[in-house]
């Protein structure tokens, strides 16, 4: 039933939407309105010149087979294709489609000679359908239009001299040259010394964002300076605007519970209402003097177009493309419009520290080791274990210390999770992270971590406490805000990290959260979130998706931050925010939130309508105008009620 919303020119749209050459585009979009319409225009005009000859210039000849001929002129346009419809429906097993019901309501009005009523129906849900095959086709022009963020074509250097090839032809490892205000094909390693960047398509953040030599910048973004050189690193189809795109376009696949009912609810609804027809048609005969088959035969047909499901199947669905379609627009990615559903009501949100509510990076403050060791060759091996992580923690220790010495002869290095990294350099072994990692291995020292505030990173060789390094991460600029707006929309904030407690808790206190843990390995977050959940309350996790795979799967709604940084961050999260702000954290809240208040609108909305001209209708009161209204005018009134949120500020 659903496909109501998506016929043949909804799809012809889509087509021409792909087209890279704008003003072609524009032209062809504009060919393609007129082209839905058509029917309708014709239609309306013979219907319109039937009126007239009806009733104000009355000729002779106007009657009979010549008046039925020409109001079947002016049905076919507009009744044909759904007659078409009902019959494929009814073939495919699906008898009481509103095909099927717009079908026995005009082929009625037609037989008890109700000619203009039963073209007008028709014309009206025809207009109707092609207004909402506009709106979804918006929608998910909306959704889609990442699709022009990636230039068909590139510039590459091949021996030396730049050459115009297809994105998708591009090999690895190839050299781009990108002039200022072009748009990168392929994600890469930039090589030119610095380079600012438009990174508004990704992320939503309209602030230039400057990358240097040796950092990854991404296929969408806008080149803002000079020429600069970008090495491709990823393949045209594998690139990260690649997966997001295909993620937005598969999350209308997962469907929210509002809509599965809807659905399961139109399959029961519609036969219930084509028997009521019948019931409505004969059974007053039993029941009433004076019974005219005709009279009632119209009451039923009347009935049976105000039933018409259409406004709650298009209209749920539209609502919320329009939430995706914002999130989207604003950088955040949902994967399904079930997650919308859940955002709208979640009372905790659950965050990870480092690279959520702090910046992520960073910086050794001091280094603190023991007098009889050589400070310099600890940490030359410090360095060359760390090269060998992804922590945030083993980039600081790298600009801080400088180039990896790989000639350093490392065995057996195991990183063990919530702990730290081990491994052997020259038969004696080394361990490199926090002070847990110590007890572990029964490495004694005189110092009391919890003291202090920085995260500490400690170092034993040959069973021997080395000492530590103090580093130190700055909180998010809007993580303030974050936190102050979550507490006004009354959601619960948390803080779970691996880092120890005393740093932990002193972030927390600094952003007013109310309960904070810190020294947890992955299995204590699953428990503290499993602890939470055990009180029926939903929980949203926000962390980067990768080392907190386990408890974003446990949770109701998993977000991950940057999602720009890790792959693997785009498969796990239910929810991905595309820059590092926590501030779309709310910002996903409120677009569940105004999504299901559409939502609900327009249920309520057609539900009310419905039922009164039903009464009316069942009574005798209401004609086929009224129910063109009730089913023609409530779905209109709901296709504009939800592309409204395309248009919210968030």
């Amino acid at each position: 039933m659903e496909e109501c919303c998506s016929t043949k020119p909804g799809k012809e749209h889509d087509h021409h939407h792909k087209g890279h050459d704008h003003d072609h585009s524009h032209d062809m979009g504009d060919q393609s309105t007129l082209k839905m319409f058509l029917p309708a225009i014709i239609s309306l005009v013979l219907l319109l010149t039937g009126i007239a000859l009806d009733y104000y210039i009355k000729p002779d000849w106007f009657t009979g087979w010549v008046r039925l001929i020409w109001y079947l002129t002016a049905y076919i346009p507009v009744g044909w294709p759904v007659l078409k419809e009902a019959y494929e429906s009814i073939r495919n097993g699906d008898v009481f489609s509103e095909f099927f019901l717009m079908g026995i309501a005009t082929v009625g009005a037609f037989s008890i000679g109700e000619y203009p009523e039963g073209v007008a129906v028709m014309l009206f849900y025809s207009v109707g359908e092609v207004f909402q095959a506009m709106a979804v086709t918006r929608a998910k022009t909306n959704i889609k239009s990442l699709l022009d963020q990636r230039p068909d074509e590139v510039t590459v250097l091949r021996e030396g001299k730049p050459m115009t090839v297809k994105a998708e032809k591009v090999i690895i490892g190839e050299i781009i040259q990108l002039k200022s205000g072009e748009k990168l094909g392929l994600d890469g390693e930039l090589l030119s010394e610095t380079a600012s960047f438009n990174t508004s398509a990704l992320t939503g953040e309209s602030k230039p964002d400057t990358k240097t030599k040796g950092e990854s910048v991404l296929a969408g973004m806008i080149n803002l300076n000079t020429v600069s050189q970008v090495k491709v690193t990823k393949a045209y189809q594998d690139s990260k605007l690649s997966k997001i795109l295909e993620m937005v376009q598969n999350a209308t696949a997962q469907k929210a519970p509002t809509e599965l009912f809807i659905r399961k609810f139109a399959k029961i609804y519609t036969p219930i209402v084509v028997f009521l027809a019948i019931g409505i048609t004969f059974l007053p005969y039993f029941f009433i003097d004076g019974y005219l088959f005709r009279d009632w035969l119209y009451r039923a047909l009347v009935f049976l177009v105000i039933s018409c499901p259409c406004a709650l199947v298009i209209s749920i669905p539209l609502g919320y493309f329009g939430g995706i379609g914002a999130g989207s627009r604003n950088g955040i990615l949902f994967k399904g419009s079930n997650f919308l559903d859940i955002l709208a009501n979640v009372q905790n949100v659950v965050m990870d520290k480092t690279g959520t509510m702090t910046e992520g990076v960073f910086k050794v403050q001091e280094v603190n080791f023991m007098k009889e060791f050589n400070k310099d060759e600890i940490l030359k091996l410090v360095n060359a274990v760390e090269s060998k992580s992804s922590h945030p923690v083993a980039t600081a220790i790298h600009e801080y210390v400088g180039e990896v010495d790989h000639s350093v002869p490392l065995e057996n290095i195991e990183e063990l999770a919530g702990y730290g990294l081990k491994t052997t350099v020259k038969g004696k072994e080394l361990l490199v992270g926090n002070f847990k990692l110590m007890d572990k291995f029964d490495i004694r020292y005189n110092f009391k971590p919890e003291n202090m505030v920085y995260t500490l990173i400690a170092v034993a060789y040959d069973q021997k406490f080395v000492g530590y390094l103090t580093i130190a991460d700055s909180i998010k600029a809007d993580a303030q805000l974050t936190v102050n707006t979550l507490k006004s929309l009354k959601v619960n904030t948390i803080m779970l990290s691996g880092d120890k407690t005393s740093v932990v808790k002193h972030v927390a206190d600094t952003l007013g959260i109310e309960k904070a843990y810190g020294d947890l390995l992955p299995e204590d977050k699953v428990n503290k979130v499993k602890e939470i959940k055990s009180k029926n309350q939903t929980v949203a996790f926000v962390g980067d998706g990768v080392n907190d795979a386990p408890v974003v799967a446990l949770s109701d709604v998993g977000i991950a931050m940057g999602g720009l940084g890790s792959d693997a961050t785009i498969e796990t999260a239910d929810v991905v925010i595309q820059d590092d702000r926590p501030g779309k954290i709310p910002m996903a809240i409120n677009i569940g939130k105004q999504t299901k208040k559409i939502v609900w609108q327009n249920i309520i909305l057609a539900f009310a309508v419905k039922a009164v001209v039903l009464a009316l209708g069942a009574g005798g009161l209401a004609t086929m105008w009224e129910a063109v209204f009730a089913d023609v005018g409530v779905a209109l009134l709901a296709i504009l009620n939800a592309v409204r949120i395309q248009r919210m500020k968030f």
